[in-house]
C-alpha cells in the first residue's frame, strides 16, 4: 500500500521545460514530487529544484492573510479579505475617477495560470478601463517574440524538444541550459553523445561547452556580427537551398548585399572569434541534414536581441532548416508560463495571439463578450509604467507574481517609481524586496495549490493540479482577481479557470480548440484547430506572415549600448545556477539553500591578478548606476575582460549594476552587456549606498 494519501498530476512551476510531475500529498502537505514518466517534455525526468524545491509551499513565512500600510513608511498590519478588497477599490475608483484609467497599470505574473493572466488583463482592460498590463517577458524574451513575429508569422517556437533528439547538429546560442533548463541540458548532452555536432556560441565556457564540436566565445554584445559571418560562409559556400528561398521567402537579395561586409576575418576583428572557427561553425549547420537552433537571455537581453533572434531565423530560412523535424528554432523560454502570459494578451499593445489593441475586429469581438467598450490606446510597458510613476502620471499599480525590486534593471529607478506611486497592490505568496513599498499585499498561490494550464517553451499547453490548498486565508490567484473584479462592478462570470479557457478558445483563434478537457495529460502545441488538432511543427508548408513567406532580415551589426571604457572596463554578464531560480522567492525557502547560499562573481585569472584580487576575496563591482559588494571566484570558465553572477539573493541585489540600455523595439533590458569597474573591498571610497537589506532566507 502507497505510505502517500493522494497522488496529483500536474506541471512544474519553475523554468520554461514545462516538466509534467507528480505530487504526493499527505496531511495537505507535499511530502514528495517524482517526475511523471508520460510527460512529454521531460519524459519521467526533472531537475532539483522541480523534484526536490517545493517545501517552500508549507514554510513559516508564506503569507496567509491579507496586509495593509495604514501610512506610507508604517507597519504592514494583518486585516481581513473584506477590509483589504474596500480599500483597493476605494483608491483605484478614485484615481480613475480624478486621472482617468490610463493613471493604473497592473503587471501579470509569468509564473501564474494562462487562466490567471487572463482574467489579470481582463480586469485591466474591462473593469479599469485601460490597456496598462504587461508582464516579464517584457525583461527577458519579448524580443524572440517580437522577431519571430516579424520574421515567420507565429510568436513561438517552430518545434519540440523532440526535435534535439532528431538533429544531426545543433547550434546553442547564450544559454545555459545545464543550470537554467536542466531537463533540455541533459538532452542536448545525451544528443551529442550520441553523436549530435554541437556548437557552444557563448563567452562563458558553460559546461556544453565540454561536449561540443566547437565552442565559440565571442565579445558580449557582439552576437549580430557572429550570425552575420555565419550567414556570410553559409552563401559563400553553397549552402543556400535556393528551391526553398524562392517559394518560400523574400528578402534574401538585401541580406546578401548586406553579408559582403561581414567576411570571417571582418566578424574576427568585431568579435575576437576566430575566422576559422566561424567557418567550421557554418560548415557544421550547412552540412547536417537537419539542425536545430536554441537560445536564450544572452541573445534577448541585448539592445539588439530582438535583431539578433530575427538573423538567427535568417540562418534556418537560408538552409531550409524550419517546418522539418529535427530542424526547429527554439528559444529557451525562461519561467514556467512566460509564453502563456503573452500569448493570452497581457501585453499594453495586443490582446491574446498577439491582435493589436487597435485593431477594429478583434476590440469589438473582445467587447461583445465582456459587455464593456474598451479603450484602443496601446499602453504602457514596465519601463514606460516606472517613468510614468516617477513623472506623477501613473499613480497606482497592482503587482501581481513579480518582484520587480530584485529582478528589473537599474533597481534604484524601480525603488524611486515604487515610491512614487500613490497607491500599490502586491499580490504574491511571500513578502519581498517589492512588498515593502506596498500599500496592501495580498497572499496568494503557489503552483502547487491550483488549477489551470502553463503554456511551456515549445508551445505545449498543459494541465496544473492543485496538490494541497493555499495555507490560512491566503486565496487562489484566479479567485483573487475574479473577486476584485466583481468588486470593481465587472462580474467576469467565471466561476473556475476551466470557464475561462473555454473563453480563451472563443476569443481566441490559435486556443480554438483547447478546453481543460482536451489538454489530457499530455497537453496540446497551439496553434490547435476546433477538432482538437495541434501542431508539435510550424510552418511544414507555409509561413502565416502576410503572403505566406517567411522574411529574410538585413540588419548591420551594432555596438552594445553599454560598452567598457577606462572608468569601467570589464564587462558584467549576469544568469542563473542551477540551485536556485530567479529572485529565489521559492528555492531560498527549501533545502536548496543548503546547497547554495550565496553567490560570487567569477573573475579569469588574468582579471584577478592584474586587479590583485584572489578567489574568495570580497570586491566592490561598480557600474555607471549603482554599486554591490561580492565575494570573488576565480576561475577559467569566464573570459579575460567579463565578469559574471547570478541574482538569486536579494542581499546581493545585482540588478542596481544594469543600466536603462534596453533592445531597441522592445525595451528588454540589455542586463548581459553591463560595463563595471571592480576593486578590493575598502580600497576606494563608494560612489554610491548599497540599497536595501537582506531579506529572510
Amino acid at each position: 500500500m502507497s505510505r502517500f494519501a493522494d497522488t496529483v498530476t500536474t506541471t512544474c512551476g519553475y523554468c520554461g521545460v514545462g516538466c509534467r510531475l507528480e505530487a504526493h500529498v499527505v496531511d495537505d502537505h507535499v511530502v514528495s514530487i517524482t517526475p511523471a514518466h508520460d510527460g512529454p517534455a521531460n519524459e519521467g525526468h526533472t531537475c532539483l529544484k522541480g523534484r526536490f524545491a517545493h517545501r517552500f509551499s508549507r514554510h513559516r513565512e508564506r503569507l496567509t492573510t491579507p496586509l495593509i500600510r495604514d501610512r506610507r513608511g508604517g507597519e504592514l498590519r494583518p486585516a481581513s479579505w473584506e477590509e483589504a478588497t474596500d480599500l483597493i477599490v476605494s483608491r483605484l475608483t478614485a484615481i480613475k475617477e480624478q486621472s482617468g484609467p490610463d493613471a493604473i497599470a497592473a503587471l501579470a505574473s509569468s509564473r501564474g495560470t494562462n487562466e490567471d493572466c487572463w482574467v489579470l488583463q481582463r480586469l485591466v482592460r474591462a473593469a479599469i478601463g485601460t490597456n496598462n498590463v504587461d508582464n516579464c517577458s517584457r525583461v527577458c524574451h519579448s524580443p524572440t517574440s517580437y522577431a519571430m513575429r516579424r520574421t515567420l508569422g507565429l510568436s513561438g517556437a517552430t518545434g519540440s524538444f523532440s526535435d534535439i533528439d532528431h538533429a544531426d547538429a545543433a547550434i546553442l546560442v547564450g544559454a545555459n541550459p545545464t543550470e537554467g533548463h536542466p531537463v533540455v541540458g541533459a538532452r542536448i548532452k545525451q544528443a551529442a553523445l550520441r553523436g549530435m555536432q554541437l556548437v557552444v556560441i557563448d563567452p562563458r565556457t558553460i559546461e556544453l561547452v565540454d561536449h561540443a564540436a566547437l565552442h565559440l566565445a565571442p565579445r558580449p554584445g557582439t552576437n549580430a556580427a557572429v550570425m552575420l559571418g555565419l550567414a556570410h560562409v553559409l552563401h559563400r559556400d553553397g549552402y543556400v537551398d535556393h528551391d526553398f528561398v524562392g517559394a518560400r521567402t523574400e528578402g534574401l537579395d538585401e541580406l546578401v548585399a548586406l553579408l559582403a561586409d561581414y567576411d570571417p576575418a571582418e566578424v574576427e576583428r568585431i568579435t575576437g572569434v576566430p575566422a576559422a572557427d566561424l567557418e567550421r561553425a557554418a560548415r557544421i549547420y550547412g552540412d547536417a541534414a537537419e539542425a536545430s537552433i536554441m537560445w536564450g537571455l544572452g541573445v534577448t537581453e541585448h539592445r539588439y536581441g530582438s535583431e539578433v533572434v530575427q538573423l538567427i531565423c535568417n540562418l534556418g530560412l537560408m538552409t531550409g532548416k524550419v517546418g522539418r523535424r529535427g530542424s526547429a528554432l527554439l528559444p529557451l523560454r525562461g519561467q514556467n508560463n512566460v509564453q502563456g502570459s503573452s500569448d493570452m494578451g497581457a501585453l499594453p499593445d495586443t490582446y491574446s495571439d498577439y491582435r493589436p489593441v487597435d485593431d477594429e475586429p478583434t476590440a469589438r469581438a473582445f467587447e461583445a463578450r465582456w459587455g464593456v467598450p474598451l479603450s484602443r490606446r496601446r499602453g504602457l510597458t514596465i519601463p514606460q509604467m516606472f517613468d510614468a510613476a516617477i513623472a506623477g502620471d501613473l499613480r497606482a499599480m497592482y503587482i501581481f507574481g513579480e518582484d520587480v525590486a530584485q529582478t528589473d534593471p537599474n533597481t534604484a529607478h524601480v525603488i524611486h517609481a515604487l515610491e512614487s506611486l500613490e497607491f500599490v497592490v502586491a499580490q504574491d505568496i511571500f513578502e519581498t524586496e517589492t512588498t515593502r513599498y506596498a500599500d496592501v499585499v495580498l497572499p496568494a498561490s503557489s503552483f502547487l495549490e491550483k488549477t489551470g494550464t502553463f503554456t511551456n517553451a515549445e508551445r505545449r499547453v498543459q494541465l496544473v493540479g492543485a496538490a494541497i490548498t493555499p495555507p490560512g486565508d491566503a486565496r487562489t490567484d484566479f479567485d483573487i482577481i475574479t473577486g476584485l473584479s466583481r468588486a470593481l462592478g465587472h462580474d467576469m462570470g467565471l466561476a473556475t479557470p476551466a470557464d475561462a479557457m473555454d473563453e480563451i478558445a472563443a476569443l481566441t483563434p490559435n486556443f480554438r480548440g483547447i478546453s481543460h478537457a482536451r489538454v489530457g495529460r499530455t497537453g496540446l502545441q497551439w496553434p490547435v484547430a476546433a477538432d482538437g488538432t495541434d501542431s508539435p511543427t510550424l510552418y511544414e508548408t507555409a509561413f502565416v506572415r502576410e503572403g505566406g513567406r517567411g522574411l529574410f532580415a538585413a540588419l548591420p551589426y551594432h555596438e552594445p549600448g553599454d560598452a567598457p571604457d577606462a572608468e569601467f572596463p570589464l564587462v558584467l554578464i549576469t544568469g542563473r545556477r542551477l540551485q536556485h531560480y530567479n529572485a529565489g522567492t521559492m528555492t531560498r525557502r527549501t533545502g536548496n539553500l543548503e546547497l547554495l547560499d550565496g553567490d560570487w562573481l567569477e573573475v579569469h585569472p588574468d582579471d584577478a591578478a592584474r586587479l590583485g584580487v584572489r578567489d574568495g576575496q570580497r570586491v566592490e563591482v561598480r557600474s555607471r548606476v549603482g554599486r554591490i559588494e561580492i565575494d570573488v571566484r576565480v576561475t577559467e570558465r569566464i573570459e579575460p575582460g567579463n565578469v559574471f553572477t547570478a541574482f538569486h539573493f536579494p542581499e546581493i541585489r545585482t540588478n542596481l549594476l544594469v543600466g536603462n540600455s534596453a533592445d531597441v523595439n522592445t525595451s528588454c533590458p540589455e542586463y548581459k552587456v553591463v560595463a563595471v569597474a571592480v576593486t578590493p573591498f575598502g580600497e576606494e571610497p563608494a560612489a554610491r549606498p548599497v540599497l536595501g537589506t537582506p531579506a529572510a532566507a
